[in-house]
């Protein structure tokens, strides 16, 4: 593990995500230096990197700087690279990955590139073991349990970091069920998040597919840690510290309320996506706190009682298929909040604006995003009327 207090830290977010994330980062105690498009930096420990992967809900993945210097030529940058303290965070025993992207570099040709980081770190560590990485920008890309080093050349600059999460950070570990286009369980938080829910007041989801967001709600108002069912890629660097991270999960554990503090429901008229919502609950341990049914979404949404906060991911583009077209879901959804939900908060994800003008409920945009590569825009606004 390194030994330096004084970690560059690059948390890595969806474009759109990075306020919600850098209001996380503020809330576990570390605090940004700097945001940009698709990331928030900070200077912190080892033990902050942990504490990021344990606790961000709306990260994409946290890594760390290792390396940052100019390089036109191989020589140029072999010299480099061979400069680098690898057998700070690697041993022999862990074999290693680089991803390179190259952009409006003199090194145009990423495999080569790799190869030259590669016979660096194998230099410096005697019996370490390179991997083929898929190359590009696929955040989803990954080279089996090998360690990552992701690897930017920008007009001739070169980043090098290593990737301390592994698996993307929104694989809590609970979704192995799935219904029609699911949302990302990062997104669902962040919409929560945006919205302030903190669990203090009903929730309601009449449209729950395979339960990402009464989930995700739960989660947090239970201020149960999103990482502490998961591995993480700093497990495997050198010199970690297992008893440090145990009692890390102590200290969450111990501040893990024992149910939600007002009543979550979730449903769905289809029965697969109800099943669904069941079995991902019981395997994130909050499915004593979601009330689930099978259910019309007016019904649910007539039935839904006091004011809350009502969450949906409705159809959208391509998600509602050839030639179908969900404005009419909209409407009804609308009619039904504006006739039963008087006084509750509404935030919703979809991507177009005249799908939301047919709730004809007043909103304002929270931050617009991606969802299964669709740009969409999280909405949020409170019901008016005097309802029933």
């Amino acid at each position: 593990m390194p030994t330096s207090n004084k970690l560059q830290i690059f948390v890595i977010c969806a474009p759109g995500l990075e306020t919600v994330t850098g209001a996380e980062m503020l809330r576990i105690g570390i605090k940004p230096t700097k945001v940009e498009a698709g990331g928030i930096s900070c200077v912190g420990s080892v033990q902050d990197v942990m504490r990021l992967n344990l606790w961000l809900r709306t990260a994409s993945r946290v890594v760390v700087r290792v390396a940052e210097f100019h390089a036109s030529t191989f020589h140029e940058l072999e010299r480099r690279a061979k400069k680098i303290e690898w057998k700070r965070f690697v041993d022999d025993k862990t074999p290693v990955g680089f991803r390179v992207t190259c952009k409006k570099s003199k090194l145009y040709h990423s495999d080569a590139v790799a190869e030259r980081f590669a016979n660096a770190l194998t230099a410096q560590v005697k019996g370490a073991k390179a991997e083929k990485s898929d190359e590009g920008d696929d955040d989803d890309a990954v080279a089996g349990n090998a360690q990552q080093f992701i690897v930017r050349l920008f007009r001739d600059d070169v980043t090098v970091s290593i990737d301390s999460s592994g698996d993307l950070l929104h694989r809590r570990g609970y979704r192995l069920s799935t219904a029609k286009a699911p949302i990302r369980e990062t997104l669902a938080a962040g919409m929560l998040l945006a919205a302030e829910w903190s669990g203090s007041k009903p929730l309601l989801d009449p449209l729950c597919g395979s339960g990402t967001l009464p989930i995700e709600a739960a989660l947090i108002a239970r201020n149960i840690a999103p990482g502490s069912r998961r591995q993480f890629a700093f497990m495997n660097w050198r010199g970690f510290e297992g008893r440090g991270w145990q009692l890390m999960l102590a200290e969450a554990e111990k501040k893990t309320l024992p149910k939600a503090p007002s009543r979550i429901m979730a449903s769905d008229r289809d029965e697969g996506a109800v099943k669904a919502t069941m079995e991902n609950a019981t395997r994130a341990g909050v499915s004593a706190d979601i009330d689930v049914a099978r259910k019309s979404m007016t019904e649910a949404i007539s039935e839904a009682g006091a004011g809350g906060l009502m969450v949906a991911n409705p159809p959208y583009g391509k998600r509602v298929g050839e030639g179908a077209d969900p404005r009419d879901l909209y409407a009804s959804m609308g009619k039904a909040a504006r006739e039963n939900l008087a006084g509750w908060d509404i935030t919703i994800v979809s991507n177009e604006s005249r799908l939301i003008s047919q709730l004809r409920i007043p909103v304002e945009l929270l931050f617009a995003a991606s969802n299964g590569g669709i740009p969409v825009q999280v909405v949020k606004g409170r019901v008016p009327g005097s309802g029933k």
